[in-house]
Formats: structure tokens, C-alpha cells, sequence
């Protein structure tokens, strides 16, 4: 009979020289295998303290990849012990308030190029008197 491992066991094991994933329900100790994955230690380590079944279908790994896990099986993970997947909460957007500021600026965006043309007029007209 296969061992029974909870969650927060698994989640204990997140270092390079310790270090466990849970995927499909199973528990692997990957720690001798991390010098050796093509993606590189660090995204093994990414996926620690939580269940990386995603992530592992996310990448598309072969079927070979998949035989390889078997090595690295040490029991099935005690699936009541998981704790909720949070989901993704898009951050709340402020509701744009037009103000009365709006009639200033509209203002602003056409006194503001008349008057650099009035000084622009001037300098030229009192450059060419004192010529």
C-alpha cells in the first residue's frame, strides 16, 4: 500500500536540497533531479507549496518525461489535506469621474499654443525693428 502523504508535508519540502511536488495526486521527491531538468531547477522549485498538476500539463511534457516520474514516486497525496486553489480576482478599477476640471483644460489646450504664437509673433516683429 502506497503512503499517504498531507499537503503540508509536501509543502514542507521546497529547498534544492529537499525538495518534493505534488502532480496528478502523487507525491514525487524531485531533489536529485533538479540539476538535470531541461527547464532548469528553478522552475521546479516555483511550483513547490502547492499542487503543480497545472503546471505540469501546461508545459506539454512527453510521454517519457511522464515514465520518468515513476522514479521519483514516494506516495499519494492525502487529497483532503489540499488547500482551495485561489482563483484570480482582477484588481478593482477606480470608475473615471470626469470633473469640472475638464472645461480648464480645453481651455488651457488652446490658450496655451495661441499664446506661445503671440511671443513667438512678437519676438520676430520687435527682432526685425531693431535690425
Amino acid at each position: 500500500m502506497a503512503r499517504v502523504i498531507k499537503f503540508e508535508e509536501v509543502a514542507k519540502h521546497k529547498e534544492r536540497d529537499d525538495c518534493w511536488l505534488a502532480i496528478f495526486g502523487k507525491v514525487y521527491d524531485v531533489t536529485s533531479f533538479l540539476e538535470d531538468h531541461p527547464g532548469g531547477d528553478e522552475v521546479l522549485l516555483a511550483v513547490t507549496e502547492k499542487d503543480a498538476t497545472e503546471d505540469f500539463e501546461d508545459v506539454g511534457h512527453s510521454d517519457s518525461a511522464k515514465e520518468m516520474m515513476e522514479k521519483y514516486y514516494i506516495g499519494d497525496l492525502d487529497s483532503t489535506s489540499v488547500p482551495p486553489r485561489k482563483k484570480y480576482k482582477p484588481p478593482q478599477q477606480v470608475a473615471h469621474r470626469p470633473d469640472d476640471s475638464g472645461f480648464a483644460l480645453k481651455i488651457m489646450q488652446f490658450l496655451v499654443p495661441l499664446l506661445i504664437l503671440g511671443i513667438a509673433f512678437a519676438l520676430r516683429f520687435y527682432g526685425k525693428k531693431e535690425d
